[in-house]
């Protein structure tokens, strides 16, 4: 199944540098694994804010939320997901 995740983080005002930037290289070092284990598909950025949308594609919701929570900014992150389905017009003319 694929998904539309939209995450916007918040950090805490009071987190020092040294943490910031600890917890951001293990976000990275996260997410590149789900992208080698083909679950994050795709990730865009959205300028101006500190948020990002990406198409992740998993068996079901329950391991959607195993992947999304494993993330180590989940405790800082306002999550939006919506389910996606094929659209006839991404569908492979030969097959039909």
């Amino acid at each position: 199944m694929d998904f539309l995740v939209e995450f916007a983080v918040t950090l805490p005002p009071g987190m020092r540098l040294p943490e910031r930037r600890a917890l951001l290289a293990r976000e990275r070092t996260r997410g590149l694994e789900l992208r080698e284990a083909g679950i994050l598909d795709r990730i865009w950025r959205l300028p101006g804010r500190n948020a990002n949308v990406g198409v992740w594609t998993v068996p079901d919701t329950e391991a959607l939320h195993e992947a999304v929570t494993s993330l180590p900014l989940w405790p800082y992150a306002e999550v939006s997901v919506t389910a996606l389905a094929p659209h006839p017009l991404e569908r492979d003319p030969a097959v039909e």
